[in-house]
């Protein structure tokens, strides 16, 4: 521990501190929240924060001028796209996924790239430098001048950033700071890690890439402040079993939140994905029922996605609902919409659906698309599979007008669909493009299932 720093355990609770560490705050009463400390670590940052920026001071906003933040290409577009349109200078990217999803390759391959023009360090601290060097030798980079540094102590990486423009950190878990006497990857040592990088990165100009681990639900592990803390958020999305791989930004200060990049695992490295048409739409669309095509917008780009469902009769006592990329209550209102409004009794049927290549549907333009894929799957009628159907539907049954709906229309148009199904409201939104693609107004779930099916009832 450093000369004159003392810790102490305070809950994350109630914010009790003790002097020693307790499995129950003595205060609230809650198990496992007592989280170690410094205690003078709070003057020395401040000390530091004054030193870098110098005392601040209350301006006007007419004052106050825009900070051009610049940005360097990565080599891949795609991570670029994530990103907002590049790598800004002196910020934070936190990227978690599963062990095995291709993180340390992904940053290995960027960190190569970044090191032909730019001073590098890739602070390894769980594997050797000899293990790194391998990997770069099996991707074939070019890594001649990247720097290698296998080190736990973040208090030795800070003496070896000297003129690093760019700074790779795997894993924030494996680093520790002497200041604290818990162990790596403790909530304590994650958090002052954490705050350290933040601290230099602002004031250095250097931008961090932060490997973190996640927990068995999927979440990020150590402190939510971890992300708070980070400019940019990032998750590699994937089966290990399967090639594809989708990295998402859930946080990003300077760029869009919904976006996506598709990437394949292959042997050679991680080879970005630009056309999307094979990943989330089956060459068999419109030969089954069950299946049915919506434009949907992540971020500023939109892309044609399968959703796929199929119904089977219960052999338990309650139904079972298995959604994947679609929301489990969005699932469950749905079918009470097409229960009540539209005839369509799936209360005695296991319902199971899924969007193809992995992908989130979080919008509520799909609903349209849902409904005729379940109500496609109960009739057993395909759907045409150059037939595009997006839309918001509403508990009375009435499909609801959408943002960006020209742009679905447009995308429609690129990937030769011959008709779309969308909100009557929208209908004006896609007037320039009537001689190139039939549009089909929707006013209520029930009139779309008449026009896309042949019912007895």
């Amino acid at each position: 521990m450093a000369k004159g720093v003392t810790t102490q355990f305070a809950c994350t609770e109630c914010g009790h501190t003790t002097a020693k560490w307790f499995g129950r705050c003595p205060a609230c009463g809650k198990f496992n929240t007592m989280v170690e400390e410094t205690v003078t670590a709070a003057t020395t940052a401040s000390a530091e924060r004054k030193a870098s920026y110098g005392a601040s001071k209350a301006k006007k906003l007419d004052e106050i001028t825009y900070e051009r933040y610049d940005r360097t290409p990565s080599g891949m577009s795609e991570f670029d796209n994530v990103l907002g349109g590049g790598i800004v200078t002196g910020s934070l990217v936190l990227i978690g996924g599963d062990p095995g999803i291709g993180k340390s390759t992904l940053l290995t391959q960027i960190a190569a790239h970044l090191s032909e023009s730019e001073k590098v360090l890739y602070v390894s601290a769980e594997e050797s430098c000899s293990q790194v060097k391998m990997r770069c030798q099996r991707l074939g980079l070019n890594a001649g001048n990247l720097l290698l540094l296998n080190e736990t102590c973040m208090d030795n990486v800070e003496l070896e950033l000297d003129g690093v423009k760019f700074c790779v950190i795997d894993s924030i878990q494996a680093v520790y700071t002497e200041a604290l006497t818990s162990a790596a990857g403790s909530v304590g040592q994650v958090r002052e890690c954490a705050s350290k990088l933040m601290r230099i990165a602002k004031s250095r100009g250097i931008t961090f890439f932060i490997v973190g681990h996640v927990t068995k639900e999927g979440a990020l592990a150590g402190p939510k402040v971890l992300e708070h803390i980070m400019d940019t958020v990032l998750y590699f999305e994937g089966e290990t079993q399967e090639n594809f791989r989708i990295l998402r930004a859930v946080k990003n200060r300077f760029g869009n939140i919904s976006e996506v990049g598709v990437f394949e695992m292959t042997e050679t490295g991680i080879r970005q994905i630009v056309d999307y048409s094979g990943i989330f739409l089956s060459e068999s669309r419109g030969e089954e029922s069950g299946t049915a095509v919506t434009p949907a917008l992540t971020g500023n780009r939109c892309m044609n996605v399968e959703i796929q469902t199929l119904i089977a009769k219960s052999g338990y006592g309650q139904a079972r609902r298995m959604p994947m990329g679609v929301d489990y209550n969005k699932l469950v209102l749905l079918l009470a919409v097409l229960e009540k409004r539209c005839g369509i009794y799936l209360s005695s049927y296991d319902v199971y659906i899924t969007a193809m290549g992995g992908i989130k549907l979080q919008e509520p333009a799909t609903d349209l698309a849902i409904c005729a894929a379940l109500a496609s799957a109960e009739t057993g009628q395909p759907i045409d599979k150059y037939t595009a159907i997006f839309g918001e539907v509403g508990l009375t049954g009435e499909v609801r007008a959408i943002s960006s709906a020209e742009k679905r229309i447009a995308e429609c148009v690129k990937m030769g669909f011959k008709k779309v199904l969308l909100p009557a409201k929208n209908l004006q939104s896609g007037v320039k493009y009537k001689d190139k693609i039939q549009l089909v107004p929707i006013l209520y779930v029930g009139s779309m299932i008449k026009k896309l099916f042949k019912r007895e009832n």
